[in-house]
């Protein structure tokens, strides 16, 4: 387990492996606070204009590919417990958790560091995981740590109310694109998994990064952060800060809902950075299409003027070609996009 960051954050100078190229560095991490990113009140949508609410989520996730949700559905006391316990998690002795530290990815929970491509990669992020996927609930429980006592209780209820959650965004998301309300239901959101994350302080925050610049490659993410600032999106040429609300959700746009809306919403470049004093913790919960589904874009998303952008594939095709092209993601849109001319 000496790989996990948490192990040995605190030693200078830091490792040259986890030091970014000057092009890739966050340099001063001291970026401008997305003001603008929006904070919807889901409220709005049961007692007040549901086309409103709609039209708002559709801004957002064209202009930002990133929007806030409050009074969502997911009580505060369940969001505090959750990330409550994913510290406790990372805070137990090694010896408790040793048993889940693993190199196989294949594994159904899996506790390293960095991500997945650590053997490939070159240079680490600050940062150690655990993940594992969290639906159906009743399939996937089984596998998760016993340690914390309460973790798979609190976590399994937070899971039953994301889920919830991902359903009703998706559905007005749905009716905004002219499609119809159970689109994304079944099979193109048939997946969940739970990545909670863990980013030490870093003695030299301006060389490394937690998570490196990426687009999210599956449907639609939510994220349960912490009151420690990190997150930043990539928007008109420069990073701004995603500055956490409290008991609020950050919703972003995947690479598979870009293609079923056939481009209308946008996939965005986010990232997060280290601080120089703070433990970060952080939950993400992936909503994503299974594996054998077909994801295209949606007829209703299509007309005359805009025919497909996209040819069919399986989002095991999308992720291995993701993953070839080392989380490139206009190159893998590239691989699938449809001929437009005739």
């Amino acid at each position: 387990m000496e790989k996990l960051v948490s192990n040995w954050y605190n030693v200078r100078p830091v490792p040259e492996d986890y030091i970014y190229p000057p092009e890739k560095r966050p340099g001063n991490i001291h970026v401008p606070k997305g003001e603008g990113i929006p904070v919807i009140d889901l409220t709005e949508a049961e007692k007040g204009d549901p086309a409103l609410v709609i039209q708002k989520i559709l801004k957002a996730a064209q202009e930002f590919g990133f929007f806030q949700v409050v009074n969502h559905g997911v009580s505060e006391n369940l969001m505090d417990e959750t990330l409550s316990v994913v510290r406790e998690f990372f805070q137990m002795p090694d010896e408790a958790k040793q048993h889940l530290y693993t190199e196989d990815f294949s594994n159904k929970c899996i506790y390293f560091t960095s991500c997945e491509n650590y053997a490939n990669e070159k240079v680490h992020m600050w940062r150690d995981f655990l993940q594992h996927q969290c639906h159906p609930l009743d399939k996937w429980q089984q596998f998760w740590p016993v340690s914390p006592a309460r973790y798979q209780e609190i976590v399994g209820a937070c899971s039953v109310g994301i889920k919830k959650l991902a359903s009703r965004i998706l559905g007005l998301i749905s009716e905004g694109l002219g499609l119809e309300r159970g689109h994304f239901e079944n099979e193109l959101s048939g997946c969940m998994v739970l990545t909670a994350l863990q980013y030490p302080p870093c003695p030299e925050p301006s060389l490394t990064l937690g998570t490196c610049q990426h687009d999210d490659a599956n449907l639609i993410t939510f994220l349960l952060q912490d009151e420690v600032s990190g997150l930043q999106i990539f928007k008109d040429g420069q990073w701004i800060g995603v500055e956490p609300v409290p008991h609020a959700f950050v919703v972003n746009v995947g690479c598979l809902l870009q293609v079923i809306s056939n481009d209308r919403l946008k996939s965005v470049k986010h990232r997060v950075v280290t601080n120089a004093s703070r433990f970060r913790s952080s939950a993400a919960f992936f909503v994503t299409a299974v594996e054998g589904s077909v994801i295209e874009p949606a007829k209703g998303a299509m007309d005359q003027l805009h025919p497909a952008r996209y040819r069919p594939f399986t989002p095991k095709d999308f992720y291995m070609k993701f993953f070839e092209n080392d989380a490139d993601t206009e190159a893998t849109f590239n691989h699938f996009r449809a001929s437009l001319t005739p």
